[in-house]
């Protein structure tokens, strides 16, 4: 049986990066009356709140959806995780906790690829708008934003230091803040971290606007559909246990379930490509191709070496001192229990002829697997490594008109030549880094890939078995005005009104970072777009590229090559 809600003027489907940012700015206004709907529940799980311990809610049914892809056909038929966030905050409760905008010419190329007015000049001053940077405000930097960003423990473990000095060494630049002027080079790495504790929307946004009484947050809320009469949307069918109901709305209703969530989710509507809905048992309302189609994702590895000092982080996994980090902590949210430990950085070019940096650097003093555990035994330190331009991809499909059943995801991982090479460069150039002076004193055997890995071949054959997702699945619902855009550049869906979609699902292409930044840039910017408000003037703070420091970088050979 299906029952019948009252009336909202919005009505929000998911809970994440966007949907939080969405809630709280469109409640501001006390006449409005919102609805957020999300499957997940509570994030008070100190798994959650803890930074160190984000392995945990990742991994978590009951956290994060556990997608699977399917066989990646250019990674050795690999199954890979794709988990996304299934509570409170989204994705911003389950990830890293990783600050990075991406490269300004990342926001011009999606002007370029037809989303109008989304360059970095309009996006600059919403990313200013959302953050509160623990240094202060300046013509990149926000002072006042809900979105608390800072260094962390600031570096204290020298191992952090020891890779900038060694991207130095190397040739590159350093960079004392990616997120302004100058990504490119070695520098401090930035976290959502507020007072040693995880800062996700849900802790930013979502949590003070819900004592207003015209937000209304319904959580283990299962959408099955956007309700349509013709080309207009008019509300949401969900699911709580066993009550179905159906919601109407006044205004619009906003999708911001992420890249696999929302295109899913208009499929199920019968939005999207008429074929891939006929194979569902699904009815099609409105043609629309580009659905579930363009999705992206980066993908990463390890570098791991042993550590000649006693002195990283697996000296500190053992059940002891995990008890002790977690009571300091759960004390005053201070130690280790308060970082996610990724504290400096890097990003470079894989070539020469690149005019901004296309892959990222994660350094971590420790090596371990993912889910925490120790890589071998003794002392180590790991750097990640992914190239983050890639040329390939996939697709999300629905597979039932079930909405209890998971979608199918593909992502083509590698599928172009370019990918490859880019991975063959993280390779190469990684090994250039770690072997400058600057990691001398600490610097001990190589683990991961191993120094038999040299030839393309064998580096490729690597990469393939061992790469994993860093978890950025993006551009599904891709924004512009060509046959496979999804939504305009008000985040409007084309042909349908009263329907938009906010999230990562409409980048029209991965930026050079993390993705959850970016996700409650757009959001921010969306909020504006929805609510008629006069928009953020553009900023002329000025980008550093390539051509402006080329001369300075590499001028001379690093001072220590690989033999």
């Amino acid at each position: 049986m299906t029952m019948t809600t009252t009336n909202y003027d919005y009505i929000i489907v998911g809970a994440g990066s966007a949907g939080c940012v969405l809630a709280n700015r469109l409640s501001e206004n006390a006449n409005n009356k919102v609805l957020l709907l999300e499957t997940g529940g509570s994030d008070k799980s100190i798994f959650i709140q803890m930074p160190t311990a984000l392995s945990i809610p990742m991994n978590t049914k009951k956290y994060a959806w556990q997608f699977e892809t399917e066989a990646e056909p250019f990674l050795n038929n690999r199954r890979m995780h794709c988990p996304r966030g299934k509570v409170l905050g989204g994705s911003s409760s389950i990830n890293g906790m990783v600050y990075v905008r991406g490269h300004a010419r990342d926001f011009d190329e999606w002007q370029q690829a037809g989303a109008e007015n989304w360059d970095y000049a309009h996006c600059l001053p919403y990313f200013k708008k959302a953050e509160t940077w623990s240094f202060g405000g300046n013509e990149y930097r926000g002072d006042s934003g809900p979105l608390a960003v800072n260094n962390g423990n600031n570096m204290k473990n020298p191992l952090y230091q020891a890779f900038v000095d060694a991207g130095v060494d190397a040739g590159y630049l350093a960079t004392a803040d990616y997120n302004a002027e100058q990504q490119e080079g070695f520098g401090p790495m930035h976290m959502t971290v507020k007072n040693g504790v995880r800062w996700s929307t849900a802790n930013a946004y979502l949590r003070p606007a819900m004592k207003r009484s015209n937000l209304t947050v319904v959580t283990h809320a299962l959408v099955h559909k956007v309700l349509l009469e013709d080309k207009k949307a008019v509300g949401v069918r969900y699911q709580v246990k066993d009550k179905v109901t159906d919601v109407l709305c006044n205004k619009e209703v906003l999708l911001s379930a992420g890249s696999i969530g929302s295109p899913h989710i208009l499929q199920l509507s019968g939005i999207g490509k008429a074929e891939t809905l006929k194979e569902a048992g699904i009815e099609q309302h409105h043609e629309l191709p580009g659905v579930g189609e363009n999705l992206q994702d980066h993908l990463e590895f390890y570098f791991q070496f042993k550590c000649l000092k006693p002195i990283s982080l697996n000296g500190k996994i053992d059940p002891l001192n995990k008890l002790l980090i977690g009571m300091r902590w759960i004390l005053n949210k201070s130690g280790l229990g308060a970082t996610n430990h990724f504290e400096s950085c890097g990003f470079i070019r894989s070539k020469a002829s690149l005019e901004w940096p296309d892959l990222q650097y994660h350094f971590l003093p420790a090596a371990m697997r993912y889910d925490g555990k120790e890589a071998f035994a003794g002392h180590g330190f790991q750097v990640h490594i992914g190239h983050n331009k890639p040329k390939s991809r996939g697709a999300v499909k629905v597979v039932s008109n079930d909405p209890h059943a998971a979608p199918q995801i593909q992502f083509n991982y590698l599928a172009h030549q370019d990918d490859i090479e880019g991975f063959r460069a993280c390779v190469r150039l990684t090994r250039e880094i770690i072997n400058q002076p600057g990691l001398d004193e600490y610097r001990g055997e190589e683990i991961q890939p191993g120094l038999a890995i040299q030839t393309n071949e064998e580096i490729d054959e690597f990469v393939r078995s061992s790469v994993e997702s860093a978890y950025h699945p993006s551009c599904s619902c891709k924004m512009g005005e060509d046959e496979m855009a999804v939504v305009n550049s008000e985040t409007k869906v084309h042909g349908i009104e009263g329907l938009r979609v906010v999230d990562s699902s409409i980048f029209p292409t991965i930026p050079n970072g993390n993705l959850n930044s970016p996700t409650i840039m757009v959001a921010e910017r969306a909020a504006d777009i929805i609510l008629g408000n006069k928009m953020l003037a553009p900023s002329n703070a000025k980008v550093t590229v390539a051509q402006d420091w080329q001369q300075k970088q590499r001028l001379t050979e690093p001072k220590r090559k690989m033999s």
